[in-house]
């Protein structure tokens, strides 16, 4: 008897397993890739020290996002572990990141310069659907940009111009950095660092009307992890961007929900 055909009938069966299972997933990681994400916030009733504390007595029974879809790997291979925590109270919202980096630089100390291109953490933020977002970006010695885009496809009345949250308003949002204002030279060192912050209601309200404390409600945001301007570049966010490689595309942003 002989039984060569039979090995090779074997062999290809086994073949065309592996493919399949491959294939398989292949496909399964590409459906879990375009999932939106979502994120449910608590409502705390231990205000946040702004101290950098991550597990801290706010923090440390409040679930973690992670900011984890890279973008343009081909310019650098860091990839920083970046998380994000979130908590609400009457007052307003608490944001938290931690990052694991390396090589940081930073240096833009104005609000409102460039502190994309340093070490930096950015949250983007449409709190009422149809309106307008806000994007508050702060680097890791803890200057921010932060400004508001109306919706072009609105309709309704305009309570303030977009553009530049005017710094009056700005310095309402309190802000905790570990790491100190200036960092230069570049720290090629792992690196763990905070950035920390409280946003009172009346920010976002100064531009898209009462929200009534927010409870209950479900806003569309990413998070964001970046640096352009040191030797190793990257970019991150929470919910995949699924074109070019741009922040400000609010069609990506993913659902946040605020307890009741």
């Amino acid at each position: 008897m002989n039984i060569i055909p039979y090995r090779m009938e074997w062999v290809l069966m086994m073949v065309s397993l592996a493919l399949a299972a491959q294939t398989a997933l292949a496909e399964a990681e590409s459906r879990e890739s375009t999932v939106k994400p979502f994120y449910q916030i608590q409502r705390t009733t231990v205000t946040p020290a702004l101290d950098g504390q991550w597990n801290g007595p706010a923090w440390n029974k409040v679930p973690a996002l992670e900011v984890a879809h890279f973008y343009r790997t081909d310019l650098s291979n860091h990839r920083p572990k970046t998380q994000s925590k979130v908590l609400f109270d009457e007052k307003g919202i608490y944001i938290h990141f931690r990052v694991e980096d390396q090589y940081v630089r930073s240096v833009e100390t104005k609000y409102h310069g460039k502190v994309w291109e340093d070490a930096c953490v950015e949250f983007f933020v449409e709190p009422k659907p149809g309106r307008g977002y806000f994007n508050f970006e702060i680097n890791c010695g803890g200057t921010m940009l932060l400004s508001y885009h109306e919706n072009p496809e609105w309709k309704g009345d305009s309570l303030r111009e977009p553009g530049a949250v005017p710094f009056e308003l700005a310095q309402s949002v309190k802000i905790y950095h570990s790491m100190p204002k200036v960092v230069d030279p570049e720290v090629e060192e792992p690196t763990v660092w905070h950035v920390e912050y409280f946003i009172p209601f009346k920010v976002f309200e100064a531009y898209v009307g009462d929200l009534e404390g927010a409870k209950g409600q479900t806003w569309r945001a990413n998070f964001y992890k970046c640096a352009e301007n040191n030797s190793h570049p990257h970019w991150a966010s929470w919910s995949l961007i699924e074109t070019k490689l741009d922040f400000h595309q609010p069609e990506f942003f993913s659902e946040i929900r605020f307890q009741e």
